[in-house]
């Protein structure tokens, strides 16, 4: 029998994590099956129990129950520990080691993808939440010049501020506090794009050779890639690059095995 995996998750059926593992499996050969489970808004730790049951080796988790895998783990790793978040398990004997690839999955895909390299660069990081957090880290140790947090509430962008404040060069404010600043890199990590809306961004937040890097995805441009693109910026990202990347850091945490993932990628931006 192939190794059982899942991603877990409330909703799950728009989920393209079992598409891009199915084709990380084909790719490097491994017996492996990866499906989608939706659990109940109450019935996280117990849906887990009964997939660990069945023999599930790991597990990715998403929206809402990255929170509460932090708090089930038996192990975490450090990036995993910084973000208090978690989006990846696995399970070995009665063990559950706990990891956050998003981070990574970020960071591979601007500096390998895109060939944009982060060293030395104005980074501004829009938002505070649970997707912003799990990226600092990753960012940091890739030595930017600053990275700045910027978000609507002004205490959130703070908390961020002092938790990796030994990381590397930071700064946190609202958004009113970017006037007069711009960056090299913008990397807008808030819900404005699900609500089809732009957050508050002053004018001349962009420089000429500016990346606008928008964490989610869909099949026309966001609002804040829209916004970009009228600015004059060249190079517009979307987050298909970076879901792809942080799968293929959890299948290398599974497998040992770390797939190719610029041909997955081309494939999804033609389904999407």
């Amino acid at each position: 029998m192939p190794d059982l995996y899942t991603v877990i998750g409330n909703p799950i059926a728009h989920s393209k994590s079992p598409f891009i593992h199915a084709e990380f499996s084909r790719q490097t050969g491994q017996e492996m099956r990866y499906e989608a489970l939706l659990a109940p808004l109450d019935g996280f730790v117990k849906a887990v129990s009964a997939f660990r049951q069945q023999g599930g080796k790991g597990m990715n988790v998403t929206v809402p129950f990255k929170l509460e895998a932090y708090k089930l783990v038996t192990q975490l790793t450090e990036r995993a520990s910084m973000a208090q978040a978690v989006n990846t398990l696995k399970f070995n004997e009665g063990r559950i080691l706990g990891d956050n690839t998003d981070g990574a999955g970020l960071e591979r895909d601007i500096t390998k993808n895109l060939g944009i390299s982060i060293e030395n660069k104005r980074i501004l990081l829009m938002g505070a939440g649970g997707a912003a957090r799990g990226v600092v880290l990753p960012l940091l140790e890739s030595k930017p010049s600053i990275l700045v947090i910027a978000n609507r509430t002004k205490n959130k962008a703070h908390v961020l501020h002092q938790q990796f404040a030994a990381y590397g060069n930071l700064e946190s404010g609202d958004f009113a506090d970017l006037s007069g600043k711009n960056f090299d890199i913008i990397i807008n990590a808030t819900s404005a794009s699900l609500q089809d809306t732009l957050p508050p961004l002053p004018p001349g937040i962009f420089c000429n050779k500016s990346l606008a890097y928008d964490m989610m995805y869909r099949k026309k441009l966001t609002p804040f890639l829209e916004f970009a693109q009228q600015q004059g910026v060249k190079y517009l990202a979307d987050g298909i690059g970076m879901l792809v990347e942080q799968a293929a850091e959890s299948f290398f945490l599974w497998r040992g095995v770390r797939p190719e993932t610029k041909r997955v990628i081309d494939m999804l931006k033609q389904r999407t």
